[in-house]
């Protein structure tokens, strides 16, 4: 274990195993909550640690909150008859329950994941031992496979970093913060106050519709318009037949076109009101 979150309020192994018997064998509450706000740091330090190495999608916020509820876990299920001490058992938990959570958010499959790992460290020690970045013809070399697979997996971990209009534009150093949204140039009209409201609305409209639809239905968006599979690939992915997704396909277009188009049926009514 590493030893890099250090608090003044952090227990020894001790006497954190006393706060655990004073709510395990007497269920004192505030001595679950010491207990818990001790290690607090902790959960911080782990989701900022793998945050920095997934994309910028991830939100740490999401990442600290999930590893609370798996501490907060640990202390029902701690046992130091097993020979770990609370803050053993406890980073094992946390760490488990962010690499659970991130890869539910994270859309691209494992090894593409990995591919990238590998495709950086070929590029930082590369670099190390020339002093330039390598070109795709070089790094392909380093990574003993053709430009052609280089690219294809370069090409797949950039539809997978899907970036969050809320993230917070990187290098801004003002006093208000700027979110990445707000350095996307607006086309001609943007600014006008009604269109802006109804595109608005229309989106949410959208996303309530996708939201909607059966899990293996948004399923099926997510590997055709975030993936970019062909309707054969979806299928065996599914398990099901390439006309099946084909049928699929229609009744979700048709789900959402609907519920669109009620949408738009109504509008001359709601700017009338």
């Amino acid at each position: 274990m590493e030893a890099a979150f250090v608090t003044t309020s952090r227990p020894t192994a001790e006497s954190a195993e006393a706060l655990w018997r004073l709510w395990h064998e007497s269920r004192d509450v505030a001595a679950r909550d010491r207990l818990v706000l001790s290690y607090a740091p902790m959960v911080k330090y782990l989701a900022c640690r793998k945050v920095r190495e997934l994309p910028a999608h991830c939100e740490l916020d999401d990442l600290v909150s999930c590893g609370l509820v798996a501490l907060i876990a640990s202390v029902d299920r701690f046992d130091p008859a097993k020979g770990a001490t609370f803050e053993q058992y406890a980073w094992t938990r946390v760490s488990g329950a962010i690499m659970d959570d991130l890869r539910r958010q994270d859309w691209a499959p494992r090894s593409l994941r990995r591919s990238g790992r590998a495709i950086e460290r070929a590029r930082e020690e590369w670099q190390s031992r020339t002093g330039r970045m390598p070109t795709d013809e070089e790094l392909a070399s380093e990574l003993e496979i053709t430009v052609a697979d280089l690219r294809s997996q370069l090409d797949g971990l950039s539809r997978a970093d899907l970036l969050s209009l809320n993230t917070p534009a990187r290098g801004n150093e003002e006093a208000m913060p700027v979110e990445v949204g707000d350095t996307i140039e607006a086309s001609v009209g943007e600014f006008d106050p009604e269109r802006a409201a109804l595109a608005g609305e229309r989106a949410a409209v959208l996303k309530s519709a996708i939201s909607s639809l059966s899990e293996r239905e948004q399923r099926i968006l997510v590997l055709l318009y975030v993936h970019h599979l062909q309707g054969a690939e979806i299928g065996r992915i599914l398990g099901v037949s390439e006309s099946r997704v084909s049928q699929l396909l229609s009744g979700i277009r048709r789900t959402l076109k609907e519920r669109i188009e009620a949408y738009d049926s109504e509008l001359p009514r709601r700017k009338a009101a």
